[in-house]
């Protein structure tokens, strides 16, 4: 029976519990039971108990990544001799229909499209490299002809705008398009020289725009400087839209590629 009467000093001195507080945070208190966790604790992650799992060990052999590989576009620049009077306007009907024409394929080819006139002091990027048929339309309104023929000026402002287009798109493939007779009336043969320098290793076309029935062949001899092809306007077959200008363009540059992932 429990005694409802005080404790005795020898009673309390055989008692099992501490009396004092600080004693009591001395004890250790693994007695035996599971011991309570802290799931938000940083604590050694649990192991499985399954003997059969196994662990995925996984290698870059078993990494995969869709790459899209994209089509590169074409760079398409006309340099076109604006001189002369009634010749000079026959070239650049033809180039206006070759520009216009091929700007119509750049949305799905991803070309663009460019032309460089050279008449008088000097040349002119007439129509900064675009893929829009709105700006080539508006830019190509009205060209001026007539003059003098600065060959080389022609060929150095063509190498300049292939220079800063490389810049903006390396990825982007050129092709120049000379059309020209091949005679220059203005600058030196030390300027020409330079100027095709620049243009080494372009993909180039000459389109030789010389009429008559004698012929000096100076067209030639630009395209063999060029490294460059060699084709006679009047021989051309007019080739789908924009006449036989667009036509030398399509062949050169081949078949659009299509974008497809990897």
């Amino acid at each position: 029976a429990n005694s409802s009467g005080p404790r005795s000093p020898a009673d309390a001195a055989n008692s099992s519990g501490p009396t004092n507080p600080a004693d009591t945070a001395n004890i250790p208190r693994t007695t035996g039971l599971p011991q309570p966790t802290n799931p938000s604790s940083p604590k050694t992650p649990s192991r499985t108990t399954n003997p059969t799992a196994r662990a995925f060990i996984l290698t870059t052999a078993d990494l995969r990544e869709a790459v899209h590989v994209g089509q590169e576009g074409n760079l398409v620049l006309f340099a076109v001799d604006a001189s002369g009077s009634m010749a000079a306007r026959q070239r650049m009907r033809a180039a206006k229909g070759a520009v216009l024409s091929l700007l119509l394929d750049a949305y799905q080819r991803r070309d663009k499209v460019g032309l460089v006139t050279f008449r008088g002091e000097g040349a002119e990027l007439v129509l900064p490299p675009t893929s829009s048929v709105e700006a080539g339309a508006r830019r190509l309104d009205a060209l001026a002809t007539g003059g003098r023929t600065p060959l080389a000026a022609g060929l150095a402002k063509a190498a300049a705008v292939l220079a800063q287009e490389k810049l903006r798109d390396p990825a982007r493939r050129p092709l120049l398009v000379v059309v020209t007779d091949g005679r220059a009336t203005r600058g030196t043969d030390a300027d020409l020289a330079r100027a095709t320098a620049r243009l080494a290793g372009t993909a180039a076309v000459v389109v030789d725009c010389e009429t008559g029935l004698v012929r000096l062949g100076l067209a030639a001899a630009l395209a063999a400087r060029l490294g460059a092809a060699l084709v006679s306007l009047d021989e051309l077959p007019a080739a789908g839209g924009g006449g036989p200008l667009a036509g030398v363009v399509r062949a050169a540059r081949g078949p659009a590629g299509r974008g497809r992932a990897a």
